[in-house]
């Protein structure tokens, strides 16, 4: 359940002694464990700190997750509270999720992508083998806790990962959350008005609210969920590249290594694509969010065996169904998905044309 930060007070009240656990990355341990230190106050916490990162989301951060919690006896009442982005409430939730047959753990989310997305939903997991979230559980946190004032310690890149997943929410469940993300971004906000916006003007409640009413229909992602993969299928695919260097960070217009939601916005062009061609999507909306791409988040670029190597990477998509191609989420128009939706290499090579040809 998603709750402020001062829920932690009653979660930790009948905690047992030497039982409370911390996992945060490099950067919230300097810039985010302070101010969590009040909703604390005195009780004793052991902590363990990994390399903030994509990179660190591995089997190697895991078990040195686990032996962290052996080494000072987590029993299974013990507390693990997930402090920092996506990478730690993935790797953390499932270190918890595994340890013991399973301990209870806590996310509060750090960043924009992590509030509206990976905190949420159940969804643990780790990297493996080159694939994307390859190995992984579905467990629901004890509770997620939510404190906008940590998206002041964010740069503008971060902001953006996270703005590209409330830009997903609003394409598949509410136009008129879209038409007011698109006035946002039009608006060309200085950076503390931009995170001031998000709060004061319900964005953010709107779009964790979007992804929360999903995940309650359909938990383990049997059918409607699915419908939170749009842009994943290509947007993973460019991603996992990127953190094996198939495709080397230069080759892509940005000055910074690909974020997951500059992968996921990427993906989205592409999909939106596939969707007016395939699924009768208006124009409009495909034309909306490149002028998003390419006004904040720049072009990615890549050559023809480049793009070849990203459709056989959708081959090994974890959405995919036995015996069929790349498994895409679409849309009709504006807060209309359609799942399962199957398409040729040829299909996709075009959409990737249109990507990466801006």
């Amino acid at each position: 359940m998603l709750h402020d930060l001062t829920y932690l007070h009653s979660i930790l009240a009948n905690l047992p002694k030497g039982q409370l656990f911390m996992l945060t990355d490099s950067h919230t341990a300097e810039y985010c464990l302070p101010i969590l230190a009040d909703s604390i106050g005195e009780i004793p916490y052991h902590l363990r700190t990994i390399e903030a990162g994509e990179q660190s989301k591995n089997l190697a951060s895991v078990q040195a997750v686990w032996d962290f919690l052996f080494k000072h006896r987590a029993t299974r009442e013990a507390l693990l509270i997930n402090l920092g982005g996506g990478m730690i409430t993935d790797l953390g939730g499932f270190a918890a999720a595994t340890y013991m047959r399973g301990i209870r753990f806590v996310n509060i989310p750090t960043t924009l992508l992590a509030m509206v997305d990976a905190s949420s939903g159940g969804k643990t997991g780790i990297d493996y083998n080159g694939i994307k979230n390859g190995i992984g559980t579905f467990t629901q946190p004890l509770a997620t806790l939510i404190h906008p004032n940590f998206l002041r310690t964010l740069p503008a890149t971060e902001l953006l990962s996270g703005f590209a997943e409330m830009l997903k929410h609003a394409l598949i469940a509410s136009p008129e959350e879209w038409i007011r993300l698109l006035q946002l971004a039009q608006e060309e906000l200085p950076q503390a008005q931009f995170v001031a916006a998000l709060s004061e003007r319900g964005l953010l409640h709107n779009s964790i609210a979007i992804k929360e009413q999903v995940v309650a229909q359909d938990p383990r992602e049997a059918g409607m969920r699915k419908i939170l993969n749009f842009g994943h299928t290509i947007g993973h695919a460019i991603e996992s590249a990127a953190l094996e260097n198939s495709l080397q960070h230069s080759t892509f217009n940005i000055q910074h290594s690909p974020s997951h939601g500059y992968c996921v916005l990427w993906g989205m062009v592409a999909e939106v694509y596939l969707s007016v061609v395939h699924a009768g999507c208006p124009r409009e909306v495909l034309q909306q969010l490149t002028q998003i791409m390419l006004q904040w988040y720049g072009r990615p670029q890549c050559d023809c065996k480049q793009r070849e190597q990203l459709i056989q990477r959708m081959y090994q998509d974890k959405k995919n169904e036995a015996n069929h191609s790349p498994n895409f989420t679409l849309l009709r128009a504006l807060g209309e998905p359609i799942i399962n939706q199957h398409l040729s290499d040829a299909d996709i090579n075009e959409a990737l044309e249109y990507l990466f040809s801006l």
